[in-house]
């Protein structure tokens, strides 16, 4: 079996199918929405399937905030974070679909971020530009062009993901057959953009930030660490967080004693459960990226310079596919309800069960299966 990759002139070859391979591809320079421009962009991307003679059954699958390109385990052992949805026999098929995920613009997943080297060999850094949802959606645009899909089958993601399926139905209603939008409405909202905003400080009055241009010293773990922190208390419900933590203290550790400094205090069970989020995400994620990729988030408007979100969505040709999470804090199920009312017809949202709150994306996705089987992976 055989997939297609890419020459450097933008033709298109085949070679050995890989499924779940990072590849990179250069999609030269880039005009910003906000201003500014880069000079050359490379969009890394993973694979599963074989693209068919005509490219008709292309998906494009959309990673969240500190989401990657491995959004199925494919060739190798690790396992990827769409499992549930993505895979042989899964409901997105990769016996019968070719799936494409790639790293949002400005990430550290290999596509061109404030860790990349400049024209001149230097880290971007504190240079790096801002960058818009839309922009990441034009680059990925001319990923797809590379890969000589003119239309997906599907765009889907969630959380930040199904910001930029949205986009992509917006931007190029020729190129998108579907549309799946989990867990977000079509703008972020002030209360986001509030705690979005809290979480970009936390890095940057971090000491070791220097602006953006610490590479080659520390790194500023102590504000992405808080960061995560503040993000995944948004990300989990309060019921269950009380009900896996409440006031419990952590282990042997009392939390009401501290016979030195009030510093020396034991930790609450959910405070050590935070803390060993934070590490998980400092061992393996830019700070940089964390900032560009947020700020981007907060940028999120699908009817910005567009008249507004019905206006813009007026135009789109796409089969929409709306799902929230009953217990969601960060993206509330009303402004996916909004959402489904600003769309030409009548589209139903769909419900994941789920207690934990907005997580419920990623471990409860498997409750759409079934749907998602019959209204868009019919073939």
């Amino acid at each position: 079996m055989e997939d297609s990759t890419t020459r450097e002139d933008g033709g298109r070859t085949t070679a050995a199918r890989q499924d779940g391979v990072l590849r990179t591809v250069a999609i030269g320079a880039l005009q910003l929405e906000a201003g500014g421009a880069l000079p050359e962009v490379e969009l890394a991307y993973e694979t599963w399937g074989t693209l068919n003679a005509d490219a008709s059954n292309a998906v494009l699958v959309q990673h969240a905030l500190t989401g990657d390109t491995h959004v199925a385990q494919g060739d190798g052992d690790e396992p990827g974070w769409w499992d549930a949805l993505v895979g042989s026999g899964k409901p997105v098929d990769t016996d019968k679909y070719f799936v494409v995920a790639p790293n949002m613009l400005g990430g550290c997943y290999g596509s061109t971020g404030p860790s990349s080297l400049d024209p001149e060999g230097t880290p971007w850094g504190s240079r790096f530009p801002f960058v818009t949802i839309r922009d990441s959606v034009r680059a990925e645009a001319r990923l797809a062009d590379r890969l000589g899909i003119r239309r997906w089958h599907a765009v889907l993601g969630g959380s930040m993901g199904g910001a930029r399926a949205l986009e992509w139905a917006a931007t190029y209603p020729d190129r998108v057959r579907h549309c799946v939008v989990v867990a977000i409405g079509g703008y972020s909202t002030a209360e986001q953009i509030a705690l979005a905003q809290a979480q970009v400080l936390a890095i940057r009055q971090d000491p070791a930030y220097r602006g953006g241009d610490y590479y080659g010293g520390p790194a500023p773990v102590a504000g992405l660490g808080l960061a995560r922190r503040i993000a995944h208390i948004s990300y989990r419900s309060e019921p269950e967080l009380n009900f896996r933590f409440g006031r419990r203290g952590q282990g042997a550790e009392n939390p009401v004693e501290a016979p030195g400094a009030a510093a020396e205090r034991g930790r609450y069970q959910v405070e050590s459960y935070l803390d060993h989020q934070a590490e998980k995400l400092v061992s393996r994620f830019d700070a940089n990226s964390y900032v560009t990729i947020t700020e981007a988030l907060m940028s999120h408007d699908v009817g910005r310079g567009r008249g507004g979100m019905q206006r813009a969505l007026a135009g789109a040709k796409a089969e929409f596919f709306l799902a929230s999470v009953n217990s969601d804090r960060l993206y509330f199920p009303e402004q996916s309800d909004e959402l489904a009312r600003a769309l030409p017809g009548e589209v139903p949202v769909h419900s994941i069960d789920a207690k934990i709150g907005h997580d419920g994306f990623l471990t409860e996705i498997g409750q759409l299966g079934g749907e998602l089987r019959r209204r868009v992976f019919t073939g």
